[in-house]
């Protein structure tokens, strides 16, 4: 099958080559750098230097192809995947944007498109799974906790993003929507911290994000849903100290004649401690809990995945565990296992088991353990 990867970026690059083993893979992207790195790894890919915000050509770029995967920053993630669904092409998207897809639902049925959204690792991995149990089990609970955190801590922050980091200040700032008794709740991002041991890793805090996402529309009669993001001891202090003291401040302020915006300047300093290595070791750490009635009985499900970056092919944990759940979505699509028309977040999906089992077995293949307690 032909498919089209729209941004080559670390997890764009991941994706490319893993769907370029069984299919016909070119990658778009701005950046000659991300793309000379996708060839060095395989120079089958085929490569298109693309403005991917230049929303009108899409129906150019992409006539070819039979499948586009999406993985554009947020900021132009809803609109780049209308343009995808308006061109008639299938795609799956892993963009992290802040508008509803479900708004698009009405446009891909138009144009016959079947859209699977938010389909990382969390959003994601998380959402296929309280999928599938809402289907078998009555849910009262659902809790995620998540985290990309790199192997070796150093201070002050202890962290290092995988994206941009406008990007994690956008999640650290951002009220969390959560649903407690049957209610969405609205709590400050960094908020209810708590702290939980998670085995060899050890003990990381637990803060409220903005995660849950579709959740909350597609599973409105399950009353609690909380997800929360995982970093190292004393992280959360640092952002506060940094967010109250202004330096994520939207509204310019004048430096020696220059008007200046304090996040903005943030971002390039933060850009620069917080820039991933190519080849730094890191793990991405989840665990997934659900809870409810099943035949008039409690029941509580668990999973847990522990990944670490793989030094063989130089692949970080978050673009493996990110990305890999985007290309088994792919291959979904691309061998009719998953044809509805429409938009569908990974819980809508899930929902049907020998999708769930696909997606599940995929990962274990590329070495991505989820393992059920």
């Amino acid at each position: 099958m032909k498919i089209a990867v729209l941004g080559a970026g670390m997890v764009g690059r991941t994706m490319a080559l893993d769907l370029s083993a069984r299919h016909d893979v070119t990658s778009f992207d701005l950046s000659p750098v991300n793309l000379h790195r996708l060839q060095e790894r395989n120079r089958e890919i085929k490569t298109a230097i693309a403005d991917l915000s230049a929303f009108s050509s899409y129906s150019d770029w992409l006539s070819p192809f039979e499948l586009v995967v999406l993985a554009v920053p947020g900021f132009m993630g809803y609109r780049a995947l209308e343009a995808v669904i308006d061109c008639g092409k299938n795609v799956v998207d892993i963009s992290f944007f802040p508008e509803d897809a479900l708004q698009l639902d009405l446009l891909a049925k138009k144009r016959g498109v079947t859209a699977i959204t938010d389909c990382g690792v969390a959003p994601g991995m998380s959402n296929l799974i309280v999928g599938r149990y809402n289907e078998t089990m009555e849910v009262d609970r659902f809790e995620c906790y998540v985290g990309g955190l790199p192997k070796i801590r150093r201070k002050p922050f202890e962290y290092k993003a995988p994206f941009s980091p406008i990007d994690v200040i956008e999640e650290y700032t951002r009220p969390a929507r959560l649903k407690e008794n049957g209610h969405i709740v609205v709590r400050p991002a960094l908020s209810e911290r708590s702290y939980m041991d998670f085995g060899e890793i050890g003990t990381l805090e637990a803060f409220n994000t903005d995660g849950l996402r579709s959740l909350l529309f597609t599973m409105p009669h399950i009353p609690n849903l909380k997800e929360q993001t995982l970093r190292y001891p004393g992280h959360v202090d640092l952002i506060i100290a940094l967010q109250q003291g202004g330096f994520f401040d939207e509204t310019p302020v004048d430096i020696n004649g220059v008007s200046m915006r304090p996040i903005d300047f943030s971002s390039k300093i933060l850009f620069r401690e917080w820039k991933l290595g190519e080849e730094e070791e890191e793990f991405t750490i989840m665990r997934v809990i659900v809870e409810g009635m099943k035949g008039g009985k409690p029941e509580r499900v668990e999973y847990n995945m522990l990944d670490r970056y793989d030094a063989a092919t130089k692949t970080s944990s978050m673009s493996r565990t990110t990305g890999y759940t985007c290309t088994a979505a792919a291959e979904l699509v691309a061998g009719g296992l998953f044809v509805e028309k429409g938009v569908f977040p990974p819980e809508l999906v899930g929902k049907q088991e020998a999708c769930f089992d696909f997606v599940l077995n995929y990962l274990k293949q590329r070495g991505v353990m989820w393992t059920k307690w």
